[in-house]
C-alpha cells in the first residue's frame, strides 16, 4: 500500500514572472507512478495554511522543494532559503513524519541546508528515483546507504550518498500537471515550462548547473517530449519555455526534438536558452518551424579576454554570428551579460560596450558582479586571491568584482553607456518594470517581456 505524501513548493516570487514548479511536478509523477498518494501545496497559488493542509491530509511524509537561493541581484538582494526552515517548523508543530528537502537551490548547499532547516533527509541532484527509494526504505526498516543523492544522519554525522543521474532520461511518463494547477499559473503569467534534458558539460567558472545536474547530458525521448508539448497545448498553454541549461547541447538533440514537435503538429510558441556557438541557419530555421519565437543567449561578455577568464570556450565572433542568425531568421533574442567578473577591466568593459553596437539592437540584460557559489571554480579563485575566506558562509549572497574595479564604477559605466544604447537593461530593474509586467499580463501578453522593456526605455527617452 502506498504512502500519503505532501509535496510543498514554498516559492512566492513572481518577478519577472511566476514559474511553475516543474521539478516538484516530476517528483509527483514519479511518486504516483510508484503507487503513492500525493497532494501538492503550492504556496504561490494555494492560500491554505500549511498546518491546515497537514491536519486535513495527514501525510506519512512531507517533501519541500527549494528552487532558488536568492535573486542574484547585488544591489537589491532577496533570499529565499529561509522558507525551508519555516515550512519544516510548521510540519513539526502538527505532524510527526519524515521531512525531506530537495530542489535545485537545496542541491547547491546539501549539508548546510539539511542542518539549517532541521529536516530529516535531503536529496541533492535528481530526486525521482531517490524519493521513491527513500519511501521504500522507510517502510522496510531504514537501509539508506544505497539511495542515490540522499543526505542523512548516521551516528550523529551527516552522510551524503553519491548521486546517480538517471531519473529524467529513464522515465517515459510526464510530470504531473493537474488542469486546475496549470490554470492557476496560466491566469497569472501564461507561461509553462518543460525540460528535454539534464546535465551540463560546459564549465563556466561561476555556474552551478554541473553541481546540480551533473556534467553528463541525459536526453529524453523526443516523441515523449512532443506529446508533452501537445498536452500543454490541450491545457490551454499559449507559450512554454524549455528550461534546459543549454538547449543546443548538440545539433542532433535539437533536430530530434524539433522534428518530433513538427511531426506532432504542435503550434505552441516557445523559448529557450541557447549557447551562442555552433548554430547554423538550417538549425535556426528548424527551431523556428517547430515554434521557437524567443531565444535567451548566455553570452556573459562581448570581450574575448573576459570570455576566456569566465571559461566560456567561445568568442565574440561566435556571439555575433549567433545573434545575426536569430535576427535573419526572425527570432526575438536577448543576451545576458555579467559585468565586472574575473578578468574585467575598464578597457574590457569599453570593448563589450562597443561590440554590443555591432549586434543590431537585441535586448541586452546586464548585471554587475558574479555571484560566488561553493564548489565552483570561481569560489576557488576568490579563495586563492584572498577575496573570501575558507570560513565564509556563501549561503548569504557574496559577489566577485574584479580587482581594480568597484561595484559603483561598473554600474556607473553601464548606466552612462545605456544612455546611448536603450536596448541595454543595466542591472537595476527600471522603475516602471513592475507596473509594465502587470499591465501586459492583464492584456493577455505571454512569453518573455524583455523586448517590451527596451521598447519602453526607447519611448521614455
Amino acid at each position: 500500500m502506498g504512502n500519503k505524501v505532501l509535496l510543498i513548493s514554498p516559492n512566492r516570487c513572481v518577478m519577472p514572472e511566476a514559474v511553475f514548479p516543474l521539478g516538484l511536478a516530476h517528483i509527483q509523477g514519479a511518486l504516483e507512478q510508484a503507487g503513492h498518494v500525493v497532494r501538492v501545496l503550492d504556496r504561490l497559488t494555494d492560500p491554505e495554511p500549511v498546518e491546515e493542509v497537514l491536519r486535513g491530509f495527514g501525510p506519512d511524509c512531507v517533501g519541500v522543494s527549494l528552487r532558488n537561493i536568492d535573486n542574484v541581484m547585488i544591489r537589491q538582494p532577496e533570499t529565499f532559503f529561509e522558507t525551508l526552515r519555516e515550512v519544516c517548523e510548521s510540519v513539526r508543530r502538527v505532524r510527526e513524519c519524515p521531512v525531506v528537502v530537495g530542489g535545485s537551490g537545496y542541491s547547491i548547499y546539501p549539508e548546510r541546508l539539511l542542518e539549517w532547516s532541521g529536516a530529516d533527509f535531503g536529496i541533492y541532484g535528481e530526486g525521482e528515483a531517490a524519493f521513491v527509494a527513500l519511501l521504500e526504505a522507510l517502510g522496510n526498516g531504514g537501509d539508506f546507504a544505497g539511495i542515490p543523492g540522499l543526505v542523512w544522519r548516521r551516528d550523529g554525522k551527516t552522510v551524503m550518498n553519491p548521486p546517480r543521474a538517471v531519473g529524467l532520461a529513464a522515465r517515459k511518463e510526464f510530470p504531473s500537471r493537474p488542469a486546475g494547477w496549470v490554470n492557476q499559473y496560466l491566469e497569472i503569467g501564461g507561461t509553462m515550462n518543460l525540460q528535454t534534458q539534464r546535465g551540463c558539460a560546459h564549465r563556466c567558472c561561476y555556474c552551478t548547473y554541473p553541481l546540480i545536474e551533473g556534467v553528463t547530458h541525459r536526453r529524453r525521448d523526443a516523441e515523449t517530449v512532443a506529446e508533452e508539448v501537445a498536452q500543454l497545448e490541450r491545457l490551454g498553454t499559449k507559450f512554454m519555455f524549455i528550461v534546459d541549461s543549454v538547449f543546443n547541447t548538440s545539433a542532433r538533440h535539437v533536430t530530434e526534438m524539433c522534428e518530433a514537435m513538427i511531426r506532432r503538429k504542435t503550434t505552441l510558441k516557445w523559448g529557450c536558452f541557447l549557447r551562442p556557438q555552433g548554430l547554423t541557419r538550417e538549425l535556426m530555421e528548424l527551431m523556428k518551424r517547430a515554434g521557437l519565437s524567443h531565444v535567451e543567449f548566455g553570452s556573459d561578455s562581448f570581450c574575448d579576454a573576459v570570455l576566456e577568464q569566465y571559461e566560456k570556450r567561445l568568442t565574440f565572433a561566435d556571439i555575433l554570428r549567433s545573434s545575426e542568425l536569430a535576427r535573419e531568421v526572425g527570432i526575438e533574442h536577448c543576451h545576458f551579460l555579467i559585468c565586472g567578473g574575473p578578468g574585467e577591466t575598464r578597457a574590457t568593459l569599453e570593448m563589450s560596450f562597443e561590440n554590443s553596437l555591432r549586434l543590431q539592437s537585441p535586448t541586452i540584460m546586464a548585471v554587475v558582479g558574479m555571484r560566488i557559489y561553493p564548489g565552483t571554480r570561481l569560489a576557488e579563485r576568490a579563495l586563492g586571491e584572498g577575496r573570501i575566506s575558507a570560513e565564509i558562509d556563501l549561503l548569504q549572497p557574496t559577489y566577485y568584482i574584479a580587482p581594480g574595479l568597484t561595484e559603483a564604477e561598473v554600474f556607473g559605466r553601464m548606466k552612462e553607456f545605456a544612455k546611448r544604447a536603450p536596448n541595454w537593461i543595466a542591472s537595476d530593474p527600471p522603475p516602471f518594470l513592475g507596473k509594465l509586467i502587470a499591465n501586459l499580463r492583464e492584456r493577455g501578453v505571454v512569453g518573455p517581456l524583455w523586448s517590451y522593456f527596451t521598447m519602453m526605455q526607447r519611448v521614455t527617452r
